[in-house]
């Protein structure tokens, strides 16, 4: 890897730690955009660009529901689109030197949230009232996930989007990869969401069990330093 590259990936990756499956490769590919992406987009505009991605996931559920399940490779397109604008809105801020660093962890988060209920729905109005269930315990699940690193952002100040190995890269990547046998099996969608939603379910409850602990030890290291401190006063 050369010197420039490396000190790209040095510059977009400061204020987040990443420890999802992907992130070496992601990581390479996201400084390589960084520097090709026109001076005139800014990172609003591929928040916009983010958003639209999921927005075209929705619309491929509908008109798959309505018309063929052909209509799914839309999806597809929408979650590289969704990738694309989600993981270099604040990269290219921090690239050029202009990070926002609440403005962007705050409208990142809140674009997240629409995207994941758009996605939600979309799948809703294509599987059916019958298999509704699942659409909403994925949009809980990835609700959760996403609450705990807003939590585990407060408890350790280290910034993280993801679940273990398990990154909002990975679950498109699964997602698509549903879709696409969808195409071929029809009615795989079902059974592919039980076992996606389950997987996820494992991996929160992994996470929420280590960051209970991570609480636990800053409650302990709190308590000693509010002693030490008292007897710093009493002395």
């Amino acid at each position: 890897m050369n010197t420039d590259l490396k000190t790209v990936l040095a510059k977009i990756a400061k204020d987040r730690e990443r420890t999802n499956i992907l992130k070496k490769h992601e990581q390479k590919a996201l400084a390589i955009l960084v520097r090709r992406i026109p001076s005139w987009i800014n990172s609003d505009m591929l928040t916009v660009i983010g958003m639209a991605g999921s927005l075209l996931i929705m619309v491929s559920f509908v008109i798959a529901a309505s018309l063929s399940r052909y209509y799914l490779l839309l999806g597809i397109a929408g979650f590289a689109i969704n990738w694309f604008g989600d993981s270099l809105d604040g990269r290219l801020a921090y690239f050029r030197n202009k990070p926002r660093r609440w403005y962007g962890f705050s409208l990142d988060f809140c674009a997240d949230w629409w995207s994941i209920i758009c996605i939600g729905a979309g799948f809703i109005i294509y599987v059916g009232i019958q298999w509704e269930l699942w659409g909403f315990a994925f949009v809980v699940l990835y609700g959760w996930a996403m609450m705990m690193a807003l939590l585990r952002y407060k408890i350790t100040d280290i910034y993280t989007i993801d679940s273990g190995i398990i990154g909002p890269t990975e679950v498109r990547i699964v997602i698509s990869l549903i879709l696409a046998l969808e195409i071929f099996v029809p009615g795989s969608i079902h059974y592919s969401t039980v076992v996606a939603c389950a997987l996820l379910f494992i991996f929160n409850l992994i996470d929420f069990l280590n960051l209970l602990k991570i609480a636990d030890r800053r409650d302990r290291n709190d308590r000693l330093r509010k002693e030490q401190q008292v007897d710093i006063t009493n002395a």
